[in-house]
C-alpha cells in the first residue's frame, strides 16, 4: 500500500524505470502499462506534471473503470492496484509472470525514464537470454538488514540525489526499489546489495573492478595492479583514480598561467567504466570488469559481451539495459543520462576536447579502447620542453579566472544537453559546485538558455548556448590566435 510518506518520495524522485508521472489518462497510457509489465513492474502517478508537481485528477468511478478495461484489453491482460492518495491516483503495475505482454499499439517496455517499442522476437529473445530473471531486481536472501547495510554508503548516495533526507531510510530503500518489504523484514534486492553492503564482495564474488598498468602494449609484464571491491560508486570512483595515477598529464603555459591537460579523457572514461559496471552480466561468476591501461591506450572491459540482437553498430542508436535497477539507481545520482547516449557521451567527451574517438568491440567481453591526446613538443621559455596536446580547446586569459571552463561549458552546449551530461562532460564531480557557479550564472548572463523554460525542472530539460554565447566562444577563438 502507498502511504502519503511514500508518495512524497515518489514526486521527489522523479521519472524513472519504475516511475512515471501522467496528468490524465490519454492515448498512450496503455504503453505505459505495458512497459511496467514487461520490465519490473512500476506505478503511474495520474494528476502529476512532468517536473513533479501535482494538477490532480478526480477521483471517478468512471476513470477506475477506464484503466481497468485498458489492462484487460492488453495481452495477456495486466494486474493493477489503483489507489487514492490526496489528489493523486495511484496506478501500481504488476510485473507480468507471461511475458511478452502487449497492446494494440505494440510491445513495449521500460527503458531509464521512458517506454521503448520493440518487436515481439526482440523481447522474446531478450528473457530467453536473461532467463525472464534479472540478477538487479532478485532478492539476496544471505543479506541480513541492517547488520549488513552500510550506512554512510546510503549517505553518500542519498547526498548525490535529488531525494529529500527527511524520510525513514526503510522507506527510501523500498521506494528506490533497492529492498521490498515482506513478513515484517527488509528484504534486500541484488542492486541495493552491490550499492549499500558492508562488503558487497562477501555476497557476490564477482563484484569487483580489476585495473592494471602494463610494460609496452601487449599483456605480459604487469607493472602494476589494483582489485576495487568497496561498492559500485566507490569502484567506479577507485577505478578513476587509478587510471590518474598511472598517466601522464601534459601541461600549457599561456601569459604565465599553466593549464594541466590529462593525457587521456577523464570524462569519457569515467562513463566508459559506469557503463560497464551498469550493463555486464553480472550471472557470469568467474569474470568482473577490467581496467587496462598500456603505452598507447587504455580498454575498459565488461563480461557477457553485447546483450543478445545488439550489433557493435547499434551502439549510439539502440538501448537494452540488463540491469534496470542499477542503471535507475546511478541515473538518480547523474552518474549516467537517459537511455541510449553512453557510447555518444563517450565519443562526445573524447572528440569534444581533441582526443581521438574510442573503439568498441564485443566477444564474450564488451571493451571500449581509448587512446592518448595527440602531442607535440613545446619549448615554455625556460629552455625546458613538455609534452603538450597538439589541438585542446583553450580560452582567453583577458577574461575572468573561471573564463576557461565557462568556455567549454559553451562549447558542450552548442549541442542540447542536460544539466548532468555536461557537469560529466566537463568533469565536475560537486554537482552543486557546478550548477551553482557554473550553470546559473551562465543563465543569468544569457550565454546560455532552457530548452523548455516554462518547466524548469522538468526531467526532458536541456540547455543550449545562445547567441551571446556563440559570440564569447568566436572571441575566445580569436584570441587564441
Amino acid at each position: 500500500m502507498t502511504t502519503p510518506a511514500d508518495l512524497t518520495i515518489l514526486l521527489q524522485e522523479g521519472e524513472g524505470v519504475t516511475l512515471e508521472y501522467k496528468e490524465r489518462v490519454n492515448d498512450s497510457f496503455a504503453r505505459e502499462l505495458v512497459a511496467f509489465a514487461n520490465t519490473a513492474g512500476g506505478r503511474i502517478l495520474l494528476g502529476v506534471r512532468d517536473d513533479g508537481t501535482v494538477r490532480g485528477i478526480p477521483d471517478r468511478n468512471d476513470l477506475r473503470a477506464r484503466i481497468q478495461d485498458i489492462a484487460r484489453k492488453c495481452d495477456p491482460p495486466v494486474k493493477v492496484l489503483l489507489e487514492r492518495i490526496g489528489e493523486v491516483t495511484v496506478v501500481t503495475v504488476r510485473e507480468s509472470a507471461e511475458k511478452p505482454v502487449q497492446c494494440s499499439d505494440g510491445f513495449f517496455w521500460r527503458l531509464g525514464a521512458v517506454s521503448q517499442k520493440l518487436s515481439r522476437n526482440e523481447i522474446r529473445d531478450l528473457f530467453q537470454k536473461e532467463g525472464a530473471i534479472r540478477f538487479d531486481h532478485s532478492v539476496c536472501t544471505r543479506f541480513s538488514y541492517p547488520e549488513d547495510f552500510d550506512t554512510d554508503k546510503f549517505r553518500n548516495w542519498l547526498g548525490k540525489s535529488s531525494i529529500y533526507r527527511d524520510g525513514s531510510v526503510e522507506d527510501i530503500l523500498v521506494n528506490i526499489e533497492a529492498a521490498e518489504r515482506s513478513g515484517g523484514r527488509l528484504l534486500f534486492r541484488n542492486a541495493g546489495v552491490l550499492f549499500f553492503a558492508k562488503e558487497p564482495r562477501r555476497f557476490f564474488n564477482q563484484a569487483y573492478i580489476t585495473c592494471l598498468l602494463f610494460k609496452g602494449t601487449v599483456k605480459v609484464h604487469i607493472l602494476d595492479r589494483k582489485d576495487f571491491d568497496g561498492g559500485i560508486i566507490a569502484d567506479i570512483e577507485d577505478a578513476l583514480r587509478f587510471i590518474e595515477r598511472n598517466t601522464r598529464t601534459a601541461y600549457r603555459i599561456e601569459k604565465l598561467q599553466r593549464e594541466d591537460i590529462p593525457e587521456y579523457p577523464m570524462a569519457a572514461l569515467r562513463e566508459a567504466i559506469t557503463n560497464a559496471v551498469m550493463h555486464r552480466d553480472w550471472f557470469i561468476e568467474g569474470a568482473n570488469v577490467f581496467v587496462e591501461i598500456f603505452t598507447d591506450r587504455i580498454e575498459v572491459s565488461s563480461p557477457g559481451g553485447l546483450p543478445k540482437g545488439m550489433l557493435v553498430s547499434d551502439l549510439g542508436h539502440k538501448s537494452v539495459r540488463r540491469n534496470p535497477l542499477i542503471a535507475d539507481l546511478l541515473h538518480r545520482i547523474a552518474y549516467i543520462e537517459k537511455a541510449g547516449t553512453g557510447i555518444k557521451r563517450m565519443r562526445d567527451g573524447a572528440t569534444a576536447l581533441g582526443y581521438p574517438a574510442p573503439e568498441f568491440s564485443s566477444g564474450s567481453f564488451f571493451s571500449a579502447i581509448f587512446y592518448p591526446m595527440p602531442t607535440a613538443e613545446k619549448d615554455d621559455g625556460s629552455g625546458e620542453t613538455s609534452r603538450h596536446p597538439a589541438s585542446t580547446p583553450q580560452a582567453p586569459h583577458k577574461y575572468p579566472t573561471s573564463t576557461p571552463q565557462v568556455i567549454n561549458l559553451l562549447r558542450c552546449a552548442l549541442d542540447d544537453a542536460s544539466a548532468s551530461e555536461l557537469q560529466i562532460k566537463l568533469n565536475f564531480n560537486d554537482r552543486v559546485h557546478f550548477l551553482k557557479e557554473y550553470l546559473q550564472p551562465a543563465l543569468e548572463q544569457g550565454l546560455i538558455e532552457r530548452t523548455i523554460p516554462d518547466k524548469p525542472r522538468s526531467p526532458k530539460q536541456r540547455y543550449r548556448t545562445t547567441a551571446a554565447g556563440r559570440a564569447l566562444i568566436k572571441a575566445a577563438e580569436e584570441e587564441e590566435r
